[in-house]
């Protein structure tokens, strides 16, 4: 019983620091932003958080959709990795289709930016065709 009950302060611990991370993403300190998109994108690939992310994901693709249009560089690099990592956790199902669909654009917008850094265009072209692959539901 004791080992269940620490087992589960643990994840609730776990899921209030990632609260925290995610309601870091829209502070005005560029670095508080890149910081909580470095522990997000350690979070999302080290373990499956899908119910605790489906009920986020419209807060969540917000957040990043602002990062990768008023960050630069390093910022959009690390919400376009971030992005590919949520839409692997949600899947190829409605969910994982709708952040697709609604941020599709936003990421052909950076990759034919010739001005965005390098870092930034290559991470939005992994999100992506990895998402294109994940969720895309029309085939072209």
């Amino acid at each position: 019983g004791s080992e269940a009950a620490s087992e589960q302060g643990q994840e609730e611990e776990a899921e209030d620091r990632l609260k925290e991370h995610m309601d870091s993403l829209v502070d005005k300190s560029a670095k508080t932003r890149q910081v909580a998109l470095q522990s997000l994108r350690l979070a999302f690939s080290s373990k499956t958080l899908s119910e605790f992310l489906l009920e986020r994901r419209l807060t969540l693709t917000d957040s990043l959709e602002k990062c990768l249009k008023k960050g630069k560089g390093e910022e959009q690099s690390l919400a376009g990795t971030v992005l590919t990592l949520l839409c692997l956790q949600m899947g190829s199902g409605p969910e994982g289709e709708e952040l697709f669909r609604n941020l599709k654009p936003l990421l052909v917008s950076i990759l034919t930016d010739s001005t965005a850094s390098p870092g930034a265009r290559q991470s939005c072209a992994t999100a992506l065709g990895m998402c294109c692959y994940i969720a895309a539901a029309d085939l072209e």
